[in-house]
């Protein structure tokens, strides 16, 4: 199990550009479409606030939503009630960043689609 990952919002502010900080600190959304430029190689997709493994690249498909699209986690997600809406919010298990949501219309085997932010992860290639 992953050590917990704390950081004031300073800390938080200091380390993240603007709209990665408003994505994965305030639980904001990018516009679809603007991360279409993660690399098609073998690699895990990771926290861009602590590093910790998030989805593997065997796992994304193009769900045509024109956000990072996967059908299963490494980390899990949690409830989210806000808006009079009932929806899976994803966190990062490590340091509770925002990451995106998770919807019943995904690919087999698990069909889940992760819908992420770009923003929030980090691809990191397999050595």
């Amino acid at each position: 199990m992953l050590e917990k990952f704390v950081k004031t919002d300073a800390e938080w502010r200091a380390q993240l550009d603007d709209l990665s900080y408003r994505v994965t600190r305030k639980h904001g959304t990018e516009r679809a479409f603007s991360h279409d430029d993660f690399p098609k190689g073998p690699g895990t997709y990771a926290c861009i606030c602590c590093g910790a493994a998030l989805f593997g690249q065997s796992t994304k498909f193009d769900s045509g939503t024109g956000w990072p699209s996967f059908y299963a986690p490494i980390s899990p997600e949690t409830v989210d009630s806000s808006f009079f809406m009932r929806r899976t919010e994803v966190h990062c298990n490590r340091c509770a960043a925002h990451l995106g949501h998770v919807f019943p219309d995904g690919p087999a085997p698990t069909g889940l689609r992760y819908c992420m932010n770009g923003v929030a992860l980090k691809f990191e290639p397999a050595e």
